[in-house]
């Protein structure tokens, strides 16, 4: 390795239920000989941390939501010379607020990237995270960079502020780069890259070959993904109901938490539950780790979510990995990692009818699951593994220090 770089990665309230996707990361760039250091905004609510590294990476992150009054105004005495008062009076008041509540964590994350000697800060977020980046490089910090993982509606005020300072973007999937070129064309880094988060392919494998569906037996399936109403899971139970209702016996789990830690949207899943009477066939896991989430992909004959809205789908990566066949719904960027018919089944989004079909497709055709099991899982190896994004992240930070 040519240079062996200290890189800041900051990920908004980690490690959070869906962010083994980061550690994996984290972990691929520590094997490249790189330093990490992690930061983030603040803590996840207890019940959202599930996982088995959960108590390491928290033990190595360095927090900076706290809000310390002597550091907000350091910092605000150190960005008013440089015209954040203009700034602030055109992007609006929501960016205001976002500025104050930010000030105090920028300043600690320069005073951090100095006393660590950091290099870069790399930031998976374009919200408050993304803000905290930006305000520290105005005050003297360190080059910073952004993931964009959705639409840029999702993160809030003062996007061309953020984006006009970073030394580069990736961003995870074409459709997404489209739309950013189309609404901030004057205000984006030079460089600019297509790469989505990947998983790591040689943990999420078989040791024994897939299984479709036996005719007379249940189907097991498998849906991952936090309790949200975008998620869709209220769609698929329906779609259940109606696999039940036409004599197809199927079973499903489903692993995932809401943002309230059980007390949100999972209240309304259960009610949709009893309401359709499939407590005996659908069961709702709540936050599990990544070596549970494996266990449940290598029993199950199918990996469905029906997301009403998903940028690309991590979820779908681990599944098709595991040589799982995948139902999805044809929204968002799912359509750059599910080639329909190809290496996996899309259906459109918010239609249970729909999706009943596609399972029960895949039950009655044992030959299209085991297609499906083999070329999902060839195609997350060759364009999806963990490994390609730190890959991707260390090129992009040596060819901004190596520019003039």
């Amino acid at each position: 390795m040519s240079q062996r770089l200290r890189i800041g990665y900051l990920v908004p309230q980690f490690p959070g239920q869906t962010h083994i996707f980061f550690w994996r990361e984290v972990q691929a760039l520590e094997e490249m000989g790189h330093v990490v250091d992690l930061l983030s905004t603040r803590m996840p609510p207890s019940g959202l941390i599930a996982h088995d590294w959960s108590d390491d990476a928290i033990a190595r992150t360095t927090y900076l939501g706290q809000i310390k009054p002597l550091s907000a105004l350091r910092a605000l005495s150190g960005l008013l010379p440089r015209g954040m008062m203009r700034t602030m009076l055109k992007e609006g008041p929501d960016f205001a607020r976002d500025v104050a509540v930010t000030l105090s964590a920028a300043q600690e994350l320069k005073s951090h990237a100095a006393k660590a000697g950091l290099d870069h800060v790399h930031v998976h977020s374009c919200a408050r995270a993304a803000l905290i980046a930006a305000l520290s490089r105005q005050l003297g910090g360190p080059s910073y960079s952004l993931t964009l993982h959705g639409p840029l509606s999702d993160y809030g005020s003062g996007q061309r502020f953020k984006w006009r300072n970073a030394a580069f973007a990736t961003i995870i999937t074409h459709k997404l780069l489209h739309e950013m070129q189309a609404a901030l064309p004057e205000d984006l880094p030079e460089r600019l890259t297509v790469r989505a988060m990947g998983v790591d392919t040689e943990v999420l494998k078989r040791q024994t070959p897939y299984q479709p569906p036996e005719k007379g037996r249940p189907i097991r399936l498998f849906s991952c993904g936090r309790l949200n109403v975008v998620k869709g899971h209220q769609d698929l139970m329906s779609a259940m109901r109606q696999l039940l209702d036409q004599g197809v016996d199927v079973r499903l789990e489903i692993a995932g938490e809401d943002d309230a830690g059980g007390e949100g949207f999972r209240k309304d899943l259960e009610a949709h539950l009893r309401k359709l009477r499939l407590q005996d066939h659908v069961k709702l896991l709540g936050a599990i780790d990544a070596d549970a989430v494996k266990a449940k992909l290598l029993e199950a004959h199918a990996f469905v979510l029906a997301s009403w809205h998903e940028p690309l789908g991590v979820a779908y990566m681990e599944a098709m990995a595991c040589g799982v066949p995948a139902i999805g719904t044809d929204a968002g960027g799912v359509r750059e990692l599910i080639d329909d018919g190809s290496t996996g089944k899309l259906v459109p989004p918010k239609d249970p009818t729909a999706l009943a079909r596609a399972i029960r497709e895949l039950a009655q055709n044992p030959d299209s699951a085991l297609h499906f099991s083999a070329a999902g899982r060839a195609h997350v190896e060759t364009h999806f593994r963990a490994s390609l994004g730190a890959e991707t992240l260390v090129s992009e930070i040596l060819a901004t220090r190596q520019e003039p």
